[in-house]
Parts: C-alpha cells; structure tokens; sequence
C-alpha cells in the first residue's frame, strides 16, 4: 500500500480516518457483554429434568430470576420442587412485598377489564376464580416445606385444608368484591376434593368470601383427570347452562388453559408448585 504523505491536501482525509477509528473504539468498549450461556445453563436441562442450573459465581439470583420467568410463562412445565438454589429466592419473593406487588399489578387490570365490560343484565355474565393460592393463600403450609422446595404429598395438604386457617389474598379479595357489586356471578372452581367441600366452604366464609354462585370441587370420577381436562370439562358445563365466562383468574396455567376458558384469563404469581 502507498504510504500516505502528510500535506494540505490530504490532511481533512486523515482528521476522517482518524474519527472513524476512534468512534469505533469507543463503541466496542461501550457495547453490552453477551453472556455465554454455557457457563449458567446446563445442557442436561429438559423441560421435564427439573431445570438443572449451575450458578453464575457473579449473581447467584440471576439464574433464579430467570427460571421463575420460565415458571411465570409456561415455559418451564412438569416440575416438582423448586430447585435448591431457588429456595431462598422464593422465599424472599413471596414474605416480600414483590408478590403482593405482583398480585395487585393482577388485580388491578382484573378490575379495569371487568369496568370495560358492558354487562347484559341477566345474571349470566360470569368470572372464575380458583381457590389456592389465588383466593386463597396457604403459605404458612407451603412454608412448612420449604416454600415449595421440599415434596409434598396430598395427605398434608388435606389436614392443612380441613384446619380452614388460609387467610385471603388481598388483591383478589379487592378484585372479588369489585366484581360482586358489578353484578358478575362468581364460580369457583377449585381442583379440591368434594370431601373437602364443608372446610373448604368455612374457610371462604372466614377470609371474607360471599355470595358465590357454585364452589365446583372434583368428584369421585374426576379424581383422577389432570387439572387441565378437569377444569375445562367444568367450564364447558357452565357455558352449557347459559353463563358467559367473561373472566378467568389462577395461578396455575391448568386453570387458564385447555378449552372454555372465558374472554380472557389473569395469571397470578405462583413460584411455589406447579399442577398440570
């Protein structure tokens, strides 16, 4: 290559040449890391291995963040207990103030949707709240077990549900009660046991729950039907008898999926367990 001499008439060219390499300095310098994904993300993980994590040595909580994202979103399905990693995490964020943060975020657009709505008049506009964890909490239970990340079986939720001691949820009581005087009908439909109807209902009642139309609970031949199926074949029935599901709220993606799942669904947080 010619050697580019100094003089008047290619000086301005040089003054170019020179900016161009020095914005591109500072550009490289300045630009994101990307992170490699190999030193945080196992390759072992499958959606049904539980989500194998190795930690970053820089931001343990990064990892945990992300794999409630993954939780939060349905991408993350067939899990059992929250990684061990997590187990604080989860529960800072749920004695913390993000949950009810999180959950009044829900409640509130709940609220305006439900505002929006023009509502016929004839008692057949309906909204369909489970009952755990999204009318009702039960983290002293779940606390017992290490907020979600040592195994549960049914027997202890039973003998926790017969106590009838899970308190409200704020938002959705708020969200509840709002609906109520708007004139919808509330079904609730619950993937408890008939069995459990009496402290089922008591506990309602004591958390400051009224005037539901239907507490739908699994009967003998539903016992054994995923949570999906379940809730849909319920949901079908109601729009049968002539009710609109105008709203849908869970905190599980088997309450908001499957068919006859209504206008539109509310997903409430849950990092605690997941029922397909």
């Amino acid at each position: 290559m010619a050697s580019l001499s100094l003089n008047h008439q290619n000086f301005p060219l040089l003054l170019i040449l020179l900016f161009f390499c020095d914005l591109h300095s500072t550009t490289t310098a300045n630009s994101p890391k990307v992170l490699d994904h190999s030193d945080w993300i196992s390759m072992e993980s499958t959606a049904l291995d539980k989500w194998k994590l190795r930690q970053p040595l820089q931001d343990p909580q990064l990892n945990c963040e992300a794999w409630r994202f993954g939780v939060e979103t349905n991408t993350l399905r067939f899990w059992n207990v929250v990684p061990p990693e997590c187990v604080e995490y989860v529960k800072d964020y749920m004695v913390g103030n993000q949950y009810l943060w999180d959950s009044n975020i829900v409640a509130n657009e709940s609220i305006a949707y439900a505002n929006s709505l023009n509502l016929s008049g004839d008692g057949k506009d309906v909204w369909v709240f489970d009952v755990d964890e999204t009318l009702l909490s039960n983290l002293p239970l779940y606390a017992a077990y290490n907020y979600g990340g040592a195994w549960m079986d049914d027997a202890a939720f039973i003998k926790w549900a017969d106590l009838a001691e899970a308190s409200a949820l704020p938002a959705s009581h708020r969200l509840y009660t709002h609906l109520l005087q708007l004139g919808f009908k509330i079904f609730l439909l619950t993937g408890r046991y008939d069995y459990e109807r009496s402290a089922t209902e008591n506990n309602l009642f004591q958390a400051g729950y009224h005037s539901w139309e239907a507490l739908l609970l699994r009967g003998p031949d539903e016992y054994e039907m995923s949570a999906v199926l379940y809730k849909s074949e319920r949901r079908l029935k109601i729009e049968k008898n002539g009710f609109r599901i105008r709203g849908n709220s869970g905190d599980q993606w088997s309450d908001l999926s499957g068919y006859s799942f209504g206008d539109r669904t509310f997903k409430l947080p849950n990092p605690m367990y997941f029922i397909a």
